[in-house]
């Protein structure tokens, strides 16, 4: 009797695929998102240039960091 064939997960790619995909697509999704949402409160508290640009910078900051670490990633090809 011939021994079961590893499992495969979601469309025949494994668990460490997926995470890997959704770390990176999905995350930049989100990211997208949350810049609409940024700009969806500056438009709705009719915020002006400046304070348009204080909510993208401030709350668009943090982004940064994941960015940067894709392109480090990238670059030293971790």
């Amino acid at each position: 009797m011939e021994p079961a064939p590893p499992p495969t997960g979601l469309f025949g790619l494994s668990e460490e695929q997926i995470a890997d995909f959704f770390s990176t697509w999905g995350v930049g999704a989100f990211i997208l998102f949350m810049l609409f949402i940024i700009g969806e409160i500056a438009w709705r508290s009719k915020a002006g240039k400046t304070g348009t640009f204080v909510l993208f910078f401030v709350l668009a900051f943090g982004m940064v960091g994941f960015i940067a670490k894709s392109v480090i990633q990238k670059i030293w090809g971790i």
